[in-house]
């Protein structure tokens, strides 16, 4: 029996992809043969050379869209470019985040309002206008980056566990709509990876807890996960090519953990 990861054809959308998690998922989807259109902020020269890097690195073509996660037209503008750019959508993986760590009380309310937006809303107005494009194919694959606290809590982190709750919760009525059509629909739950992302919180985390930086690495950080070991990208890697293959056309409306066993316990 043949185990096939090729994704030869297929077109993928990466949110959030010009670094990171993102960066490294788009890097794997291409590397199976992909066309990828990668999305997110920063220099633009640093975008062009990572973008032709991919494509350069892997032989299939690589698009770039800037749109604003913040905006559901920039998300749908997204979505169109692929189809208009590859003539099809196969593989939708929403990535896109940030991260605020505060106090509930003194939580501010921008902050709160700006990750419930990117890190859960942008999820919804992406799968909204990429399942019309799958139902038509009769097939689809869409892979929501979530978080080990799309299962569980951590203090100080009331709109990102919020929102991360709440992608698991969509996941898993999209793969319910979508499980007719050929339409897959599920969540990798990482624990923690070094992301910039991650290493912004180590500073954060050190303020609102008043400790050191050394101190919420060992006993914050990593105490969470019983390997004591940062989740490598090629390991999100692996389950996203087996979610995106044929592989994974039973998994549906999964929630993924891969933490190191922080949720086991």
């Amino acid at each position: 029996m043949a185990y096939n990861l090729s994704l030869a054809g297929q077109v993928a959308i990466v949110t959030g992809s010009t670094s990171g998690i993102g960066l490294a998922m788009a890097d794997a989807l291409a590397e199976q043969g992909a066309k990828v259109v990668i999305n997110g902020l920063g220099d633009p020269a640093a975008i062009e050379e990572a973008r032709a890097a991919l494509e350069a690195r892997h032989g299939v073509a690589v698009a770039y869209h800037p749109a604003d996660m913040t905006k559901p037209d920039e998300i749908a503008a997204m979505v169109a470019f692929a189809k208009d750019q590859f003539g099809r959508l196969d593989i939708l993986v929403n990535n896109a985040g940030i991260q605020h760590v505060s106090p509930i009380e003194d939580f501010p309310i921008d902050k709160w309002d700006q990750i419930i937006a990117i890190n859960l809303t942008s999820v919804f107005h992406a799968i909204r206008a990429a399942v019309p494009i799958m139902k038509a194919q009769g097939r689809g694959r869409i892979i929501n980056i979530a978080s080990a606290h799309a299962l569980v809590a951590s203090p100080f982190k009331g709109a990102y566990v919020a929102a991360k709750h709440g992608v698991l919760g969509l996941t898993k009525t999209v793969a319910l709509e979508g499980a007719t059509f050929g339409i897959t629909c599920n969540a990798i739950c990482p624990g923690y990876v070094k992301t910039p992302l991650v290493e912004a919180q180590i500073a954060d985390q050190a303020k609102a807890r008043g400790i050191s930086e050394e101190q919420v690495m060992r006993d914050v950080i990593l105490a969470a996960q019983p390997t004591k070991k940062f989740v490598q990208f090629s390991e999100l890697a692996g389950m996203l090519l087996y979610l995106a293959s044929d592989l994974g056309a039973s998994v549906n409306g999964a929630g993924l953990s891969i933490d190191g066993g922080w949720t086991a316990q």
